[in-house]
């Protein structure tokens, strides 16, 4: 199976970048591309800019990688109980193109934040959006108090529980 994967932040210090890694780290089956969000740097949608600039080439380019594997794996970073705004951006200029931005393709949703909470109300509300811009979701996973449970240096989880659920929810997808 050929994968997608990135982490839906843009900072450079995402903790969600290492949780792809871990993950793509552990893949067994599959291959896997990763890509950066920041090369898809586009100005805030707008009708206005839509109409007089129309789709930025960037989106183009986020869709077309899309197109070209069978399955995604996305790590989300929690912003005010959302997705991140460079995250949301790319959306909403990708649907400005088709809402089937995902293609139909299956996504392994992860996340993580520094706190308890492990991005839980991102990863809940990106479960419930992702259909609508055709994305079958077919497992998630949300790592709770990053620094407490993640070795950056192996990058691995530390907690023997999480990560035997973070192992069953990567077997779903690289098969």
């Amino acid at each position: 199976m050929k994968i997608l994967a990135f982490a839906a932040s843009n900072s450079k210090k995402s903790i969600n970048k290492s949780l792809v890694q871990s993950a793509l780290n552990q893949l067994n089956n599959s291959t896997a591309t990763t890509i950066d969000i920041n090369d898809f740097e586009m100005p805030i949608y707008g009708e206005d800019l839509e109409q007089a600039h129309g789709v930025p080439d960037a989106a183009k380019r986020f869709v077309e990688a899309i197109a070209e594997v069978d399955a995604l794996i996305i790590s989300l970073a929690e912003h005010n109980g959302s997705y991140t705004v460079a995250f949301k951006n790319i959306l909403d200029w990708c649907s400005r193109l088709d809402r089937n931005i995902f293609q139909n393709k299956e996504i392994l949703l992860l996340a993580t934040s520094p706190g308890p909470g492990g991005a839980s109300n991102v990863l809940k509300f990106a479960v419930n959006s992702m259909p609508f811009f055709g994305g079958e979701v077919i497992g998630e996973f949300s790592l709770p108090s990053f620094y407490d449970n993640f070795n950056a240096e192996k990058m691995t989880i530390t907690d023997v529980a999480l990560d035997d659920k973070f192992k069953t929810a990567l077997s779903i997808i690289d098969r």
